[in-house]
């Protein structure tokens, strides 16, 4: 064919005898759909309780945890954002957002407000790890409030979110 044709080809698509392509499943996508009051000072386990998808029922919303499924190790992208929200105007000082692996935390982003404290903060993590059959991730939440009352501020066009799918290799 000459430049700009178009050609379909009909067949699998090979690259060194091995097939091309593929899904990145399983994956997920879970939010907090309320607002979500904890206490100042502690980290929080979070539980997503809406799922907006989960291909392999990997995801519980009842403790928060995604587990990989039996044949699905590799390398995965995972990614949270917390929307944390103070109690009162200029009461934030620090939050943090923990990725958890098997109960033990193993990356993390987080905003320091000290020296000028305000109402809200989003933060955002996202990273690629390898994971194992059974492996299980959570997201924790941290804030310094000095009002006391920190919260997971529930907002449709800024939600708390934590998501993860699988990497085609």
């Amino acid at each position: 064919g000459a430049s700009g044709d178009t050609t379909n080809i009909v067949g699998t698509l090979q690259n060194n005898g091995s097939a091309v392509g593929g899904t990145n499943t399983p994956a997920f996508r879970a939010r907090v759909t309320a607002d979500t009051t904890f206490t100042t000072g502690t980290y929080v386990a979070v539980t997503f309780p809406s799922e907006d998808f989960d291909t392999a029922s990997a995801y519980d919303t009842s403790n928060g945890r995604f587990t990989v499924p039996s044949g699905q190790a590799g390398k995965y992208f995972i990614y949270s954002q917390l929307l944390i929200n103070a109690g009162a105007s200029s009461q934030l000082e620090f939050a943090r957002i923990n990725l958890y692996k098997n109960g033990s935390v193993i990356r993390n982003a987080q905003t320091y407000y000290v020296s000028n404290p305000i109402r809200r903060t989003s933060i955002s993590l996202a990273t690629v790890e390898d994971l194992s059959a059974s492996d299980y991730l959570q997201i924790y939440a941290y804030a310094d409030d000095t009002s006391g009352n920190p919260d997971l501020y529930n907002d449709s066009t800024n939600p708390n979110y934590f998501g993860a799918f699988k990497i085609i290799e």
